[in-house]
């Protein structure tokens, strides 16, 4: 059987008076990375509300009939690898995944610095039209995880 995957309480990274809490933390989490690849997180403070929001606009979004997912499909989003793919669209070791997906990253405009470099992946998201709320919520969501990433990229 499988062991199960650890779960990293990360909530001390947030308190600049637990330096020894932070260090247990941050052992935590390169244990899980060099043993298991995954780690489950809690104290990110990230709330119910937040991944229920998500999940009702991706569920809305996948609802919608192919030609309105395909109108942001990736081959639209160009170097900046964003947007829709069908079941089967990704190749993982040369075979069609089972998955179907959508694509977000930090949605950055022309005017940034790694866009107007050419950066691959660096570039806007693409949005559908049929579920405006997707992109407040993925947005909001993405500000909320960097804060979360960062307490741990800061200690």
């Amino acid at each position: 059987m499988p062991a199960a995957l650890p779960i990293v309480h990360m909530a001390p990274l947030f308190d600049p008076a637990a330096a020894d809490d932070q260090a247990r933390v941050a052992a935590a989490i390169d244990a899980a990375c060099r043993e298991h690849g995954f780690f489950y997180v809690t104290g990110h403070g990230i709330g119910p509300d937040r991944f229920e929001a998500v999940e009702q606009a991706a569920r809305r979004f996948f609802a919608l009939p192919e030609p309105a997912r395909a109108a942001i499909a990736m081959s639209r989003g160009g170097r900046t690898w964003r947007g829709w793919f069908p079941l089967g669209g990704e190749l993982t070791s040369g075979r069609p995944d089972g998955k179907e997906g959508l694509y977000l990253g930090e949605d950055l405009g022309s005017d940034d610095p790694r866009v107007a470099a050419g950066w691959p992946l660096h570039g806007p998201n693409l949005w559908p039209a049929e579920v405006p709320e997707l992109r407040r919520v993925a947005r909001g969501g993405r500000g909320v995880c960097r804060a979360a990433g960062s307490a741990h990229e800061e200690r």
